[in-house]
């Protein structure tokens, strides 16, 4: 796949801390992936994984501690000039968790939607501020006459459309989906993510899709990568995945879907994950990042990889 793809985002090495030289915390440590244009990237893990992380470290809202994060082929981590600062926030979006609070409540529609344009002067006259506002409605499935509303007036699944249509005006080349349906109800899920594939054909978009349903990511991910505890421990085709998950924590994900055959899902094995029996000796027995088949990554240490390998 990455032969002939053309590579949209690098991220090398990214590591992430926050809290002062006392009380330093690593949140992301040494996560490192490639996201090609025009594919959906999937980011899993449970909560405090460090997933929300490193999306917010490619927006630029946390700082980088190390490694860098290279955007188009040019390094976007770190200090850069006010030009490509205005650019980079018109090339990246994000869609947020929570559609509740995310949107300004005492802002009307027209004027959320528009909030980018605004920043950036960039829509001409004021009737052309109104017709981009009206399409980005349209293309998320809204009324044109909405725009004239607040976001109380709306469902969670109708504001999660109004945050896609924020991010979509800005016609961006990838957008940041964290864990945009967790916040939503069951019934409404499926429609916003056939929303965004839809979104994603007609655009042209780039996703990284962040979440920690892995049920969720497979009908929307071409590659999924699993993080834990600040660090990436399996990558690959999202099909690949699912056939033969190699790392156990990757498993115990997987065994916790629920599968919709009761007589099937009673008799189910749940696996359960141990982190201290994978703790690593640095020193001596370091984890490292290897390539088990091809775009099917895995970390572990020598003896684990070797097992990986006889698990193929």
């Amino acid at each position: 796949m990455s032969s002939h793809k053309e590579k949209l985002l690098e991220v090398k090495n990214l590591r992430v801390e926050f809290g002062n030289r006392k009380k330093r915390f690593t949140a992301v440590s040494d996560v490192s992936f490639n996201i090609y244009k025009g594919e959906t990237f999937g980011l899993v893990g449970e909560s405090g994984s460090g997933k929300t992380t490193i999306g917010r470290a490619i927006i630029r809202i946390n700082p980088v501690s190390g490694g860098e994060i290279i955007f188009k082929g040019r390094k976007i981590s770190g200090k850069i000039d006010s030009q490509e600062d205005r650019e980079l926030t018109r090339e990246i979006q994000m869609i947020f968790q929570d559609p509740m609070a995310s949107l300004n409540e005492r802002a009307k529609v027209d004027y959320i939607v528009s909030e980018g344009l605004y920043n950036l002067k960039n829509y001409g006259t004021e009737e052309n501020r109104k017709k981009i506002v009206e399409q980005a409605l349209l293309d998320v499935g809204l009324l044109p006459e909405f725009a004239s509303r607040f976001p109380h007036e709306f469902s969670g699944g109708q504001r999660q459309r109004i945050g896609i249509a924020r991010a979509l005006v800005m016609e961006p080349e990838l957008v940041i989906a964290d864990e945009p349906i967790s916040a939503l109800d069951v019934s409404i899920r499926a429609q916003v993510i056939n929303l965004l594939s839809e979104l994603q054909k007609k655009k042209g978009l780039t996703y990284l899709f962040i979440a920690h349903d892995l049920s969720v990511v497979r009908f929307i991910s071409d590659r999924i990568a699993v993080i834990h505890k600040g660090r990436i421990v399996e990558m690959a085709e999202t099909e690949k995945l699912f056939a033969n998950p190699l790392h156990p924590y990757t498993r115990s994900l997987l065994s916790a879907i629920p599968t919709p055959n009761p007589r099937v899902e009673r008799n189910k094995q749940v696996e359960t994950y141990n982190p201290a029996s994978f703790h690593y000796d640095y020193e001596t027995s370091p984890p490292s990042w290897t390539e088990i088949e091809e775009e099917h990554f895995v970390l572990g240490n020598e003896r684990e990889i070797e097992e990986y390998r006889r698990m193929m």
